[in-house]
C-alpha cells in the first residue's frame, strides 16, 4: 500500500514510537516553558516551601494611588506599550515588596521578548519571595538564555546539596536537560563537569555528561561516559538509549538494542527504540514482531495497537491490520480522556476498505472522522469513492459544500474536482474546472502547473510551455516544471539539448527523483546514448518500479538488441498497470507482437 495516506501514517509512526530521548533540544522559551522548569524536590520539603512562600505575602492596602498605578501599567501593557506597563509594574512591586507584582512584570517582559528586563524583575521576585520555587524556576530559564552559566551553577550546587540522595540521580539528568537550553554549550558542558564531580559514582551523573558531550558535538567523550554509565548500572534504559543515541553507525546501534534486550528482556523503551529503527530500516516485519512482543505486556497500550496496524499493512496482513486499529479505536473510545486523533486510524481502515471493493465500509469509515487536520481530506476521498461508484454530480455537489478560508485548502478542492471529472473520462470538464481556478488564483503553480499538464495531453504544447516557464518565474525550485517541461521535450524528439538542460536542472534540485532520472534516461535515448540510457532507467526503477519507467526501460532494451529483458520489464508494467497507453503505443510502435 504505497500511497500518500500510507506515507503519512507511517511519519506518523514514527513520531508515535519515539523513544526517551536522553537529550532534549530547546528554543526560546515562551512564558509557560518557563514556569515549567522544575527540578526535582522531596514532596515534604516542597509542600513546605509553598506555605513559607505563602506566609510570606505582604500585607498591602489598595489604596487609589496603587490601584491607579496597576491599571494604567494593564492598560498600557494591553495597548502594546510594554515597556510602560512593566516599568510601572516593577515599580509598583519595588514600592510594595510584594512578589506577586514582580511576577507580572516578568510575564510582561517575556511576553515581549525582552530577556534581560525579563532577568531583572525575577531578580526582585526571588528578593521578595526567596522561599518561592516558581521564581527560582523563571530564574533558571531566564540565566541559560544568557552567556553567563556561573550564577546558575550555584543554584544548581546548593539543589544537589538539599536535595535527599535517592533523588540526586533524577536531579542531575534534569539539570542537564535544563542546560541544553544555553545558548554555549562549550560553557554548559563544563558547568555539568563541575556539578556531577562529588556524585561520580552515580550512573546518572555519566549519563548526564555523556548528553551535554553530546550536546557540545563531542562524540567521543559521550560515548565514553555512556560506556561508564552502563558498566555502573548494567540495566539503565536511559544509559542503554544514550549509548544508542551517540552511536554513529546504524548497524552498530541495533547491535547493541539487541544484546542489552537479550538481557532485559522486560525493558520496554529500549524495545520501543529498536522498533524504530527497524523502521527507520524498512525492516517491517521485523519491527512488528517486537511491536507484537510489547503488546503482550501492555495488551491495550495505544501506540503499540497503532504500530501494529501500520506495520501489518506494510507487510501485507490487511486482516491483522483491522483487527489492531479496530482494537485501537476501541481503546480510545473507552478513554475519553485521551487526546489523540483517531483520524489516521480511520483513514487507513478506510484505505483497506476501498482496496478490497466494499465502498461503503470505506465511506464509513471516513464519516466518523470529525472536523480538525484531517477532516477535509476525508470529504475530498468521501467524494472520490462516490464519483467512482458513478456518482460524479453527488461527489462535486460533496465538495461545492465544503467551507475552506485558505487559498491552499481552496486550490486543493479545485484540484479534487478537476481529478474527479478526470478519471470519469470528463476531460473538458476538467479542464474548464482549472482554468475557473486560474481566473481566481492566477499565480498560484499548483493550478498552472495542472493547467500545463492539461494542455501537454492535448498538443499544445505553446501553452504548456507557456504555462510551465511562468511556474518557473514564479518558484524557480520548482522541479517538477523544469522535468515536465524537459520531458515533453524528449517525448516529442524535439529541441533536445534544450531538454537536457531542463531535466539536468531538475536532477540537481532532486537528485534521487527517479521520475526525473526516468526523463534524463529518455532524453539520453533520444540521443542515441543507449548505455546512459539504460543505466539511468535501471537506477529510476530500482528506487520505483513504475510502469512508466518500466516502459521506458523496455524500450531500451528491446533496441539495444536485449528483447526477452524488455519483455519481461513489459510484462511488469502490464501487471502493475493492465490500461497503461504508453505500454500499448509503444509494443504498436516497436511492432511487438502482444
Amino acid at each position: 500500500m504505497k500511497t500518500v495516506i500510507l506515507i503519512v501514517t507511517l511519519s506518523a509512526l514514527l513520531s508515535a514510537c519515539t523513544a526517551m530521548s536522553p537529550v532534549v533540544t530547546a528554543a526560546y522559551a515562551a512564558p509557560s516553558d518557563i514556569s515549567q522548569i522544575a527540578l526535582a524536590s522531596d514532596d515534604d520539603d516542597e509542600t513546605a516551601a509553598a506555605k513559607q512562600a505563602n506566609a510570606g505575602l505582604p500585607s498591602v492596602e489598595l489604596s487609589e494611588e496603587l490601584l491607579f498605578k496597576l491599571l494604567a501599567a494593564e492598560i498600557a501593557f494591553q495597548r502594546g506599550g510594554w515597556q510602560a506597563g512593566y516599568v510601572n509594574m516593577l515599580a509598583a512591586a519595588q514600592e510594595t515588596r510584594d512578589p506577586r507584582l514582580a511576577r507580572r512584570a516578568v510575564e510582561m517582559a517575556i511576553a515581549a521578548k525582552q530577556t534581560d528586563e525579563a532577568l531583572a524583575a525575577t531578580r526582585l521576585w526571588r528578593a521578595l519571595a526567596p522561599k518561592s520555587d516558581e521564581a527560582t524556576q523563571y530564574y533558571l530559564g531566564l540565566i541559560l538564555l544568557g552567556d553567563d552559566l556561573s550564577e546558575v551553577q550555584e543554584v544548581f550546587e546548593q539543589r544537589l546539596r538539599d536535595v535527599r540522595p535517592p533523588s540526586r540521580g533524577i536531579l542531575l539528568l534534569q539539570i542537564q536537560r535544563l542546560l541544553l537550553r544555553a545558548k554555549d554549550k562549550t560553557a554548559a558542558f563544563k558547568v555539568m563537569e563541575a556539578l556531577v564531580e562529588p556524585y561520580s559514582s552515580l550512573s546518572e551523573a555519566h549519563i548526564a555528561l555523556a548528553q551535554a558531550a553530546f550536546a557540545n558535538n563531542d562524540l567521543a567523550r559521550a560515548r565514553s561516559e555512556a560506556g561508564i554509565a552502563i558498566r555502573a548500572k548494567p540495566d539503565s534504559e536511559i544509559a542503554e538509549l544514550t549509548l544508542a543515541q551517540v552511536m554513529s553507525d546504524k548497524k552498530e546501534v541495533a547491535q547493541s538494542l539487541q544484546a542489552f534486550l537479550a538481557s532485559y528482556p522486560k525493558s520496554r523503551e529500549v524495545r520501543i527504540a529498536y522498533a524504530r529503527l527497524l523502521i527507520e530500516e524498512n525492516q517491517y516485519a521485523k519491527a512488528r514482531a517486537e511491536f507484537e512482543i510489547l503488546l503482550k505486556s501492555q495488551p491495550k497500550d495505544l501506540t503499540t495497537l497503532f504500530a501494529l496496524g501500520v506495520l501489518s499493512t506494510q507487510t501485507n496482513d490487511m486482516k491483522g491490520a483491522e483487527q489492531y486499529l479496530g482494537t485501537y479505536l476501541k481503546v480510545l473510545a473507552a478513554h475519553p480522556e485521551e487526546t489523540r486523533d483517531p483520524a489516521q486510524a480511520l483513514l487507513l481502515l478506510a484505505q483497506i476498505a476501498e482496496e478490497r471493493k466494499d465502498t461503503g465500509a470505506a465511506l464509513d469509515y471516513l464519516s466518523r472522522i470529525v472536523p480538525g487536520e484531517s477532516w477535509l481530506g476525508a470529504q475530498i476521498k468521501r467524494a472520490q469513492l462516490i464519483a467512482r461508484n458513478g456518482n460524479v454530480p453527488a461527489a462535486q455537489k460533496i465538495l461545492a459544500g465544503l467551507s475552506v478560508d485558505s487559498e491552499p485548502e481552496k486550490i486543493l478542492l479545485i484540484q479534487a474536482e478537476a481529478q474527479i471529472l478526470r478519471d470519469a473520462n470528463m476531460q473538458q470538464q476538467a479542464d474548464q474546472t482549472i482554468e475557473a481556478g486560474l481566473k481566481h488564483f492566477p499565480d498560484n503553480t499548483d493550478l498552472l502547473y495542472d493547467f500545463a499538464m492539461a494542455a501537454e495531453k492535448a498538443d499544445r504544447l505553446d501553452t504548456m510551455e507557456t504555462a510551465l516557464r511562468k511556474v518557473i518565474k514564479l518558484a524557480p525550485s520548482n522541479q517538477h516544471a523544469y522535468n515536465a517541461l524537459g520531458y515533453s521535450l524528449a517525448e516529442r524528439n524535439i529541441r533536445l539539448p534544450e531538454a537536457v538542460k531542463l531535466i539536468e536542472q531538475a536532477l540537481s534540485l532532486a537528485p534521487e527523483d527517479p521520475f526525473i532520472m526516468d526523463s534524463m534516461g529518455w532524453v539520453q535515448y533520444r540521443l542515441g546514448k543507449l548505455s546512459e540510457a539504460e543505466d539511468l532507467l535501471r537506477r529510476a526503477y530500482q528506487l520505483r518500479p513504475d510502469a512508466e519507467i518500466a516502459v521506458h526501460l523496455g524500450e531500451v532494451l528491446w533496441v539495444r538488441g536485449q528483447k526477452e529483458d524488455a519483455r519481461k520489464f513489459w510484462r511488469d508494467a502490464r501487471t502493475k498497470d493492465p490500461k497503461n497507453d504508453t505500454l500499448k503505443n509503444t509494443l504498436t510502435r516497436l511492432q511487438v507482437p502482444q
